[in-house]
């Protein structure tokens, strides 16, 4: 009985890391032949800085400001997507965890605020898709143990996405921008619990 109970355990375990494997884990190398033209800001850190912990789950859990600019000719709108390349662990570097899913920003939208609220349509047009574990909009930081990545990485589209929010998860939405983007950008952010 204790063996069987064991194995239920360790299959639902495998279910689970598979499953998130699958739904948040994209290969760096999906979108081909982008050139990295765009350059991505925060006026809340430096890249290769420390993340404030306001916008971290030690504190106010708030997206920090981001923006960027030299986008490429022919932009239609663009994807914003942050992810922790070190979570769950340094083990599993295969597995990411996903904090932000930003499509369909109009072209003219340069930037978004601090604090976008935690909806699936925003004001400027822009879809929030899902991040690891279930939810719409930001969560920020908030690594179990040691000094984590985080990757605010922008990219320019020729297109928008014909993507419902509920179906937008990171790997969905890379796969539906494969072939139209413009260009990339990266901001990277440092952050250790407090």
């Amino acid at each position: 009985m204790k063996k069987t109970i064991l194995l239920v355990v360790l299959l639902i375990i495998f279910i689970i890391v598979i499953s998130i494997y699958y739904q948040n884990y994209v290969g760096r190398d999906i979108i081909e032949n982008a050139e990295s033209t765009l350059i991505v800001k925060s006026s809340a850190f430096n890249n290769g800085g420390m993340i404030p912990s306001r916008y971290t789950c030690e504190s106010e859990n708030i997206s920090p400001e981001i923006s960027w600019e030299n986008a490429p000719e022919g932009t239609k709108s663009f994807v914003v997507i942050v992810t922790d390349y070190d979570a769950p662990s340094e083990k599993f570097p295969i597995i990411t965890f996903v904090h932000w899913v930003v499509y369909n920003i109009p072209a003219n939208v340069l930037s978004l605020p601090e604090g976008v609220p935690v909806e699936t349509n925003l004001d400027n047009g822009s879809m929030q898709g899902n991040r690891s574990f279930g939810g719409v909009g930001y969560t920020g930081p908030c690594p179990p143990m040691g000094t984590h990545e985080y990757s605010f990485k922008v990219y320019a589209l020729d297109t928008t996405l014909n993507l419902l929010p509920e179906d937008a998860t990171k790997k969905r939405v890379l796969e539906f921008a494969k072939g139209h983007v413009l260009g990339i950008g990266e901001l990277i952010g440092i952050y250790k619990k407090q």
